[in-house]
């Protein structure tokens, strides 16, 4: 008995030790974690189980029959973070640099499957050079296995890309399909083909950073959603998010308790917009003054920055927000700000997050650029996105809701449950100048008489009192009691149950 005891301790020990000692120092000098010390880091102390330690690839060709390590490549399990269940695999880059073999494959796609049938999230912490090239087709459908059960889980359970060190070629798409991607500066990079099959093709010099890099994904290609220093900050900062996220599809978010009022009064609120219609102020502070502890998980960030996105808590519940931010672009619908919102909105309907939104809307962003690049269809996938959620959704409009981009962001029309503005509220089809200029356009050259015009429609249109009319606001609210109004509208919001027609799926406007 003591022998076998002795050599399953031996066996775990050579899976701990993954590609020796060697190759973890080479990680370590890097400024990288190995795959056990990140999961150590992610889950509470002591609660991770890990499964297949033992499991080794097949793959006899290229003398690999003589390179088998156990677990090989991938250390997967589940635990807990913050007392709730999660399932995760961290590949191991000391173990044939972290190449997928289809014994890696099946490693993850085990706990996958798993993870859909208890209902728990999954979390991929992905540190790999890609398929493993000894395997051949093999590798390739251990990738395919792992892409349907993506497929399969997302809507199902929440889905979790940590990017830690290189992602290239078909592994890039695993990620892609899940909910959220955070890289980390600096040891992290994606990209479907690298820098030498670039310059091949195309003659294009770029290094990997340039190609692939988290700035690069997190700023240009809004592919990723948040980068971090180091693989420290990365893991800390994603045990933080997940305490924001429901275990599955059938659960609330979670509740935490808080000691911030709903009831609290911001009194600053009621000089937040200028007395000039055209200067810009920060949308963050407003959002930072209504969420408990002014505790907002800001979701790409560097990425199309006309518009806001994250989740916070309200009365301790989790909610999500959209919100046009007026100093950049002046807060303007484009291209790539109406995918970013859009994919969110879809994911806070997915798994039962309230949605607030803040508008302050002048419109889309015009152009020849805008035209060709689609902004019909990609402006089209918000107004889809936000009409398609049956969660809450309660709107806020502090300053300009102009044209067709007021009835796109929750407005009434489109289903908002609970649409409020501020006095300070203008909404119309357009800004009163360009109004008059149509309207009056025999007037033009006469600047007084352009002025009184413009004064006039000013007061007639550019207020939330015409909308109160026709009950598309249902209330004008002083800024000062913003948390408390939104609050208690999210309370009565709480048991709303409503259902789209059954369909077997949308077709939203790709």
């Amino acid at each position: 008995m003591q022998e076998i005891l002795q050599e399953l301790e031996d066996r775990r020990a050579a899976a701990r030790l993954g590609g020796g000692q060697r190759r973890i120092d080479a990680q370590h000098s890097k400024g990288k974690l190995i795959a056990r010390e990140r999961l150590e880091l992610l889950f509470d102390p002591g609660s991770f189980e890990e499964w297949d330690m033992f499991m080794e690839h097949r793959c006899t060709d290229f003398g690999m029959a003589d390179q088998k390590i156990p677990g090989d490549g991938v250390v997967t399990g589940f635990g807990t973070i913050n007392g709730r269940l999660v399932f995760a695999f961290s590949q191991d880059f000391t173990v044939f640099g972290g190449s997928l073999s289809k014994a890696h494959a099946e490693k993850i796609c085990k706990i996958m499957d798993q993870a859909v049938k208890v209902g728990a999230p999954v979390i991929g912490l992905n540190d790999s050079g890609g398929a493993r090239i000894q395997e051949g087709v093999e590798s390739l459908a251990g990738y395919a296995d792992v892409f349907v059960r993506n497929v399969h889980a997302s809507g199902v359970i929440p889905q979790i890309s940590m990017i830690m060190g290189p992602c290239a070629g078909g592994a890039v798409y695993s990620p892609a399909m899940t909910d959220f991607i955070f890289m980390v500066e600096d040891t992290s990079y994606m990209f479907v083909t690298g820098p030498d099959v670039v310059k091949t093709v195309t003659h294009e010099e770029v290094t990997q950073e340039e190609l692939g890099g988290a700035i690069t994904h997190t700023s240009k290609s809004g592919v990723a959603d948040l980068a971090f220093k180091n693989d420290v900050e990365a893991i800390l900062q994603l045990r933080r998010f997940m305490d924001f996220l429901p275990l599955n599809n059938r659960e609330e978010p979670p509740l935490r308790e808080t000691s911030d009022s709903p009831y609290r009064v911001e009194m600053s609120l009621d000089t937040l917009i200028p007395d000039n219609p055209n200067k810009p102020y920060d949308m963050k502070e407003l959002i930072e003054k209504i969420l408990d502890e002014g505790d907002f998980f800001e979701i790409q960030p560097n990425y199309a920055k006309n518009i806001l996105i994250g989740l916070g808590r309200m009365e301790g519940q989790t909610v999500g927000i959209v919100a046009n931010q007026p100093m950049v672009l002046a807060g303007c619908l484009d291209i790539d700000s109406s995918r970013k919102a859009a994919r969110f909105v879809r994911f806070c309907d997915c798994f039962n997050i309230p949605i607030v939104t803040l508008v302050d809307v002048p419109g889309f962003l015009p152009g020849t650029k805008q035209e060709y690049g689609g902004i019909i269809k990609h402006g089209a996938k918000l107004l889809y996105a936000f009409t398609e959620a049956t969660v809450p959704k309660v709107t806020l409009i502090t300053r300009k809701a102009y044209g067709g981009a007021y009835d796109v962001m929750s407005s009434k029309h489109i289903g908002g449950d609970v649409n409020y503005a501020w006095p300070t509220a203008e909404i119309a089809v357009m800004g009163p100048k360009g109004a008059v200029e149509i309207i009056f356009r025999s007037d033009l050259g006469d600047d007084q008489k352009i002025e009184e015009r413009t004064e006039e429609y000013r007061k007639k249109f550019a207020n939330p009192f015409v909308a109160g009319t026709r009950g598309y606001i249902d209330e004008v609210i002083q800024p000062h009691n913003t948390r408390r109004r939104i609050c208690r509208a999210l309370a009565m919001l709480r048991t709303k149950d409503v259902e789209n027609p059954w369909k077997k799926h949308s077709n939203i406007p790709l």
